[in-house]
């Protein structure tokens, strides 16, 4: 073995402990970055032939790679409930799909996004989320390409309305009672009609503004009074408020045209269950076709009592939350409680993730190494979960990272000591010809 050979060979030693020490620093100042993976260092040898008598020493070298493939921890954070700031995890396989504005696709895990000024969700790289527009439709995109994804811009859901087209009210109209006539039933909107019981809701017409319809349930026919074995009978009539008259300790009557639907003869069995109809149609002044459910309905021995009042749609105004499934589906929920569906976010997934290439920005590319990328939604193809108001932690251990730092810094030390001890019997060499 030739002196110059021991000196290579730790020369390798100290550049392979050197490039280990620059992924613990690595590692080290990246311990809070969300979504980073730690990188780990490997060692393999690279051995010289050598005759009989004669030994030549190898070199040794460093492979650094990323564990892309190791979950982190999970953090919840308070943005959950926010319309300007939006956190994602992913709880098991899959990246996210984030672009650089200029054309370049990458994947990542770091899901802690904010709007920018155009409505775009940016993380703090300046990396842009991706997702398919709702309804997806032709924009489905494709398993193994990024065609039809979008920047998920959250100005698309400002100011947006959605007249209401269907509802449900249900009640329990008590059994037994007094009926009224034909002649002075709300619906033909004379001024000393009377009612049983009344009740309003809130719809949305074709401009998002608020309608309130009142809704009067009078008793036509009572079968307990008659014959408990007949059906009993109530009359539903339905108005605008804004066509009440004023100046009259009653709301009737409405102007000619406040009736919203013509009056609808609603019936109930012995057993105080309904028979027909199970809706009511009309349309809203202004608005869309309504169907409004009631099929719940019942007549009891109880009390008038609502069990249920709600409907579609929203006025316009500015989104209150964004709501994000575990299946991507990112939706816009306004202060009426409406949620409007926008984008479903995809998760990407490769064979080999370890071998994915690190980019600046906490993202990666796909390459031969790591396999193609395979797009789908969250819970399908053994891909993960997406989790709204958490993050990924970094997996780095700085436990794990300081004790292997003082492990390479020793064998640097060794190695530097095996160059000392060449160099100084290089001196010796040196010295003989004096």
């Amino acid at each position: 073995m030739s002196i110059g050979g021991l000196m290579r060979t730790s020369v390798s030693g100290m550049n392979a402990q050197a490039t280990r020490l620059a992924g613990v620093s690595e590692n080290i100042a990246n311990a809070n970055t969300t979504g980073y993976k730690r990188q780990t260092t490997e060692f393999s040898a690279l051995v010289l032939a050598s005759g009989s008598g004669q030994y030549n020493s190898g070199v040794v070298e460093a492979n650094t790679r990323q564990l892309v493939s190791q979950q982190g921890g999970l953090t919840y954070t308070s943005n959950a409930s926010s319309s300007q700031a939006v956190d994602l995890a992913i709880q098991g396989k899959g990246m996210m799909v984030v672009s650089d504005g200029s054309g370049g696709t990458f994947l990542t895990r770091a899901g802690s996004f904010v709007k920018n000024g155009n409505g775009d969700l940016v993380n703090a790289a300046g990396y842009i989320l991706q997702g398919y527009p709702l309804p997806l439709g032709d924009t489905e995109g494709v398993l193994n390409g990024f065609a039809g994804l979008q920047n998920v811009n959250l100005n698309a859901s400002q100011l947006r309305l959605t007249p209401t087209d269907s509802g449900v009210f249900r009640v329990n109209l008590p059994k037994g009672g007094e009926t009224v006539a034909d002649a002075a039933l709300p619906g033909g909107n004379a001024a000393d009609a009377a009612y049983s019981f009344t009740d309003s809701i809130v719809v949305y017409d074709n401009a998002g503004n608020e309608v309130i319809l009142d809704v009067y349930m009078t008793r036509t026919v009572d079968g307990s009074l008659t014959n408990p074995e007949t059906e009993s009978e109530w009359e539903y009539a339905i108005y605008d408020r804004s066509g009440a008259g004023s100046g009259s300790d009653t709301p009737f009557p409405y102007d000619a045209d406040a009736q919203v639907m013509a009056p609808v003869r609603v019936t109930f069995d012995a057993a105080g269950k309904l028979v027909n109809p199970s809706s009511l149609s009309f349309t809203i002044p202004n608005g869309q076709q309504m169907t409004l459910d009631i099929s719940g309905t019942s007549q009891v021995g109880a009390a008038y009592q609502p069990l249920a009042a709600t409907v579609n749609g929203n006025p316009p105004g500015n989104v209150d939350q964004i709501v994000i499934a575990d299946d991507g589906i990112v939706s816009a929920r306004f202060a009426s409680g409406e949620l409007v569906p926008l984008y479903k976010i995809p998760l990407a997934m490769v064979e080999s993730p370890d071998n994915l290439r690190s980019l600046p920005g906490n993202v990666f590319v796909a390459g031969k190494e790591s396999g193609e990328i395979m797009l789908g939604f969250g819970g399908e193809s053994g891909l993960g979960t997406l989790v709204h108001g958490a993050l990924e932690q970094s997996t780095v251990d700085l436990a794990s990272e300081l004790t292997t730092m003082i492990e390479s810094q020793r064998s640097y030390t060794a190695n530097s000591k095996v160059f000392q001890t060449g160099s100084e019997i290089l001196d010796v060499l040196v010295n003989l010809k004096r």
